[in-house]
């Protein structure tokens, strides 16, 4: 599930991190997903057991959040409209809810496998 990421190699050089800090900023707002009120994790798919599993994790009130940030987001693209300004998802309220739980779901299922193919050896 997860993609190769370069990441931590951005963030180890801090002369890089400040030359991509701006362009990352410009696709953030390219993208458009915070003028419509929606948080990255939001845009994440829901088709693989991974990202359900996720789900059901979530807390009653964070995934009626969710539900309703999306639901209004697609309301919003049907009328052709955008959120006043002050709606606007800012980057601090933009806080991965979702990918810390796919990443736990993720290291269980890696564990499971790694001991399910466990081998006992006798001496």
């Amino acid at each position: 599930m997860s993609a190769p990421s370069l990441v931590q190699a951005v963030a180890k050089r801090g002369w890089l991190s400040k030359m991509l800090k701006p362009v990352s900023n410009w696709y953030i707002n390219a993208a458009g997903y915070r003028q419509m009120g929606l948080r990255a994790d939001d845009l994440i798919s829901e088709e693989s057991e991974t990202v359900l599993a996720a789900l059901k994790r979530l807390s009653p009130k964070e995934s009626y959040d969710r539900i309703y940030r999306i639901r209004r987001a697609t309301q919003l693209s049907l009328t052709h409209k955008l959120l006043p300004k002050n709606e606007w998802t800012t980057q601090e309220e933009d806080v991965p809810y979702l990918r810390p739980l796919i990443d736990q779901i993720e290291a269980e299922a890696a564990e499971k496998d790694a001991l399910d193919t466990l081998s006992v050896v006798k001496n």
